[in-house]
């Protein structure tokens, strides 16, 4: 039987992630074999993950990256079931660790396939699984891309935004940066009222309508009167017609202008777990 030392342990723990007893296990099935041993926490995170696949992975971490040049951006949110393994420091890094390499890529397929200390993404996810006793998987995968792109994680690892401008200017990281916590407090439907899905629309103009009736307004003056009402849902629901959270007598669009009259947001995204 080979020997397996404390070193041994200690190396496959930090590369692993998984308990002291765990790697220990491990490398004695292996009979001293780093790789193998790798292999054999693999297949216990896959008997893991089959067992626990109808699980609910509603808890998790979303983290939003941008790359160097700030003209790339992505959220990840890493899944799993219980808000404990979500706070756990080992956890955020992973999902930290995974937004980082998604920079590279376009979608969670992408990623899922992208190498990860000679493993694929997905391997690891399933080894983590092992390791953690719990359903581990990648849930929100957004991608954007603008001349100047800005992100913000909300405290908790809860929500995460990203913001593109439509030019780097001075300031523009803080504008970019304030832009995006207004998307994370205030969920807007669409950048604008151009982007606002026709269904929505046409489901607002009904609730409008079949609130004057209730009023007692009559049949002819309700889509007048309704598509006023539409204007205010604009005016609160998209990005750019809202108020400006850090001062509301001034919309975030000319919150944007302030830096320059040609500036805007070009796009956003928003993730958020549950």
């Amino acid at each position: 039987m080979a020997k397996i030392t404390a070193a041994d342990v200690n190396k496959l723990r930090k590369t692993t992630g998984a308990g002291m007893m765990d790697c220990k296990k491990a490398l004695v099935e292996a009979e001293g074999d780093f790789d193998k041993a790798i292999e054999v926490l693999r297949k216990k995170g896959q008997k893991v993950a089959a067992k626990r696949a109808d699980r609910e992975s509603s808890e998790g971490a979303v983290i939003a990256k941008v790359n160097d040049t700030k003209t790339n951006g992505v959220i990840v949110s890493l899944n799993c079931e219980t808000d404990f393994v979500a706070k756990n420091e080992s956890f955020i890094n992973l999902a930290t660790e995974l937004a980082a390499i998604a920079l590279e890529y376009n979608t969670k397929e992408e990623l899922l396939n992208a190498s990860f200390n000679g493993m694929t993404v997905a391997d690891k996810l399933t080894e983590q699984t092992g390791v953690i006793g719990e359903k581990i998987e990648i849930g929100d995968f957004r991608a954007l891309n603008a001349p100047f792109v800005g992100s913000y994680i909300h405290a908790g690892n809860k929500i995460a935004t990203l913001v593109g401008l439509s030019a780097s200017v001075d300031g523009a990281e803080t504008i970019a940066k304030d832009v995006a916590m207004q998307a994370a407090a205030m969920n807007p439907v669409a950048l604008n009222e151009d982007g606002v899905d026709q269904s929505i629309i046409d489901k607002e103009i009904e609730i409008a309508k079949d609130q004057l009736r209730a009023e007692g307004k009559p049949e002819a003056m309700l889509e007048n009167i309704a598509k006023g009402k539409l204007k205010r849902f604009f005016k609160d629901n998209t990005l750019l017609n809202q108020a400006f959270i850090k001062d509301n007598k001034q919309s975030v669009a000319q919150y944007v202008q302030s830096a320059g009259s040609d500036l805007t947001v070009t796009n956003f995204e928003r993730a958020a777990l549950g």
